[in-house]
């Protein structure tokens, strides 16, 4: 992951369920829904999680935004986001 960008990513936890969030460091913030307290309160019953799906931004702002969009799609919509996602990589 890059230095100095913002991410706003979709965790898959282990009861199915997706969690969206953002942030500037992906590999930490993953480990922290996994492992410690600083994890979001969501998450910590739900472990463990799966990074799904991430998107990388210039500023916070951006991350957030999208964040924020992504937040309100349906399940469906999610999934199909998921899934071109993975189509890709």
């Amino acid at each position: 992951m890059d230095k100095g960008k913002h991410y706003t990513y979709i965790v898959q936890c282990k009861d199915g369920t997706f969690y969206t969030g953002w942030t500037n460091n992906l590999d930490k913030r993953i480990k922290a829904h996994n492992q410690g307290k600083q994890g979001a309160r969501y998450t910590r019953s739900r472990r463990p999680v799966t990074l799904v799906y991430y998107e990388c931004f210039d500023t916070p702002e951006e991350a957030m935004s999208r964040e924020w969009h992504i937040k309100r799609l349906s399940r469906k919509e999610k999934e199909i986001l998921i899934r071109d996602f993975s189509e890709k990589i």
